[in-house]
């Protein structure tokens, strides 16, 4: 399906905290690279008929102010947008609030950045369990779908994707990228031990095995 090491190279995480109104957030910040323009990824991003081709089914109104709905995951609140650079939203799911901050910028050597926070409040149940990889490992996963998607212009078949993440290579994808978001932690100043468990529960989670 990918190039396993090639993607997980590609991709740049990073972890680190903002002051947001309800107090201190942790933030989960991955970005990529994409050969095309920024008027591309930003429809890629926000055509509701397009998204689907890379991420999931999507309804709502996707302008300020208005609602969405992803099938069987998240929906919220679109809270800024300014195209083709970026928007802001809520991410809301399983009775938790996050907030998701998307830019895209031309890179230096040709291409587009893509660049996405994940804001989570500090007392989100999810992060002191699993740590960033509780939203970084998925956001990986999506990253996929936009790798293909913008290769090849053609959609991603979700059945096949999700059958090849239960495949070995797979498998390997989701641990390398729990492993990333491990070291994003560390150099972001979480203690190696609280930082390794969080990891290890997030592979176990993911794949059933326990990282190395």
């Amino acid at each position: 399906m990918i190039d396993v090491s090639h993607q997980i190279n590609a991709v740049r995480r990073q972890v680190g905290s903002r002051l947001i109104e309800a107090g201190e957030a942790h933030v989960v910040t991955v970005s990529q690279t994409y050969d095309t323009t920024v008027e591309d990824l930003w429809e890629a991003c926000t055509d509701p008929e397009r998204i689907p081709r890379w991420f999931l089914p999507v309804t709502g109104e996707l302008r300020p102010g208005g609602t969405y709905q992803l099938e069987g995951n998240a929906g919220g609140t679109v809270e800024r947008c300014d195209p083709p650079k970026g928007f802001t939203a809520t991410w809301e799911f399983g009775g938790n609030v996050s907030w998701i901050e998307l830019r895209l910028t031309p890179a230096a050597d040709g291409g587009t950045r893509f660049e996405l926070d994940h804001i989570a409040p500090d007392d989100d149940e999810k992060w002191q369990q699993f740590g960033p990889g509780a939203v970084g490992v998925g956001w990986d996963m999506a990253l996929i779908g936009l790798t293909l998607h913008l290769a090849s212009g053609a959609a991603v078949d979700p059945e096949e994707a999700m059958a090849w993440f239960g495949t070995e290579e797979g498998l390997r994808f989701v641990a390398l990228s729990s492993e990333g978001w491990y070291a994003a932690a560390v150099a972001g100043g979480e203690a190696e031990e609280v930082a390794r468990g969080r990891a290890d529960r997030t592979t176990v989670a993911y794949t059933g095995a326990e990282s190395s």
